[in-house]
């Protein structure tokens, strides 16, 4: 790490701290040439692999948007769904992968919208899946109520 100031590329760790649940390391430096300090921050950066292949960084913010399309006119708040998009990066990052694509970041988001309100996870379901027919409605109607009469069923 260059001083900002100096542009040595010596300096020392002064201290450390996490932020954002561990997510992120703050450091507090302080070079050994000219002796000024100044902070870095160290975030793991993880990728989504979008379908036609290019990458870009996972957004909380982008998994807020396309599940509040899905609850609109539902009784979700927006505390609910910054929760959601917190339990889909936790999961995702809980892969190890520095990378993952764009279609397991959808089926991070299916488990925890289907808990939080199983209108929305229909709608989502109807888009993500790409239901074409009625039968396809039908068939994952059916499946939550098997998943609500046996919920030991419902965590698969």
């Amino acid at each position: 790490m260059r001083c900002p100031f100096c542009r040595n590329s010596d300096s020392r760790v002064v201290d450390s701290r996490e932020v954002d649940e561990g997510q992120v390391i703050r450091r507090r430096r302080s070079c050994l040439e000219c002796g000024r300090r100044f902070t870095t921050v160290e975030e793991a950066v993880l990728a989504v692999v979008k379908r036609s292949g290019v990458t870009e960084p996972f957004s909380r913010d982008k998994v807020v948007t396309g599940v509040r399309r899905a609850c609109q006119g539902r009784p979700v708040d927006a505390d609910a769904l910054q929760q959601l998009a917190q339990r889909v990066e936790e999961s995702i990052r809980s892969t190890g992968c520095a990378e993952i694509p764009s279609h397991e970041v959808g089926l991070a988001i299916l488990g925890p919208l289907r808990d939080l309100d199983r209108v929305a996870y229909l709608r989502f379901a109807s888009v993500y899946r790409s239901f074409s027919s009625v039968e396809d409605f039908e068939e994952e109607i059916a499946a939550l109520r098997r998943a609500e009469a046996d919920p030991a069923k419902a965590s698969g």
